[in-house]
Order: C-alpha cells, then structure tokens, then sequence
C-alpha cells in the first residue's frame, strides 16, 4: 500500500486552502473534523446532510483536503483515521481558518433563508 503523503506547513498555500475548502462536501468534511474529539474514520461521512457520498468520491475529497494542508489521516488496518492540522495552520496563516468558516457560515444562512422564503411563496400561491 502506497504511503500517504503530507505536506510540510511550510508547503501549505492559502490558495491550496482556499481550493480544498472551495466544495461543499469538503468544507462540510473539513467542519465537521474540527468540531470532532478525537479523529474519525471515513466512512463516518458516507451519509452527509440529504445525500449518501460513495467511497471513491469521499476518498477523493479526503485526499484533497490531506494534500492542503487542512487534515492528516493515518491507516489503522483497514481504517483511515483523520483529524485536522487546525492549530498548525492556524501557526502559519493566523485567522485564516477562523475567517473562511465565518464566511461560509454566513453564506449557508443566507442560502438557507432564502430557500424557507421561496418555500413560503410557493405555499402562499399553491393556496390562493
């Protein structure tokens, strides 16, 4: 089995972040890591929000988010345990993680309110 690699933090890049962190699942992925115990497999996340995410393509996004930067997984037997690399990014950009999570927190309202308004008009004229 192929080694996993991790980069340096000094080969970490804001724009790696920014990519990593740029789809949904991923940031949810990453999110959900860093509000997390202890590390967690990742089969933990094959059921997301509304969706089931195959194998291959939560692999996939745990690779990414591995080669930014922004996890570190560790083969267990079959197992891959992750946990973040928070308080070493943290090291290297301050506030940078802190900053995209409030963004995207504010954006998620904002998409949420949204929807509950469309919903709403969509009741209202079903009704009249």
């Amino acid at each position: 089995m192929r080694p996993l690699t991790h980069p340096s933090l000094d080969d970490v890049t804001v724009e790696g972040i920014l990519h990593a962190l740029s789809d949904p699942v991923r940031a949810a992925i990453y999110w959900q890591l860093s509000c997390a115990d202890s590390a967690n497999t990742c089969s933990a996340f094959l059921k997301m929000e509304d969706r089931c995410i195959p194998k291959s393509t939560l692999s996939q996004h745990f690779r990414a988010l591995r080669e930014a930067g922004l996890i570190r997984s560790e083969r267990r037997g079959v197992e891959m345990l992750n946990t973040t690399r928070c308080a070493e990014v943290e090291q290297r950009f301050p506030g940078l993680l802190p900053a995209i999570k409030n963004a995207q927190s504010i954006q998620c309202e904002a998409r949420k309110l949204d929807a509950d308004l469309k919903h709403a008009a969509t009741r209202a004229a079903r009704s009249a």
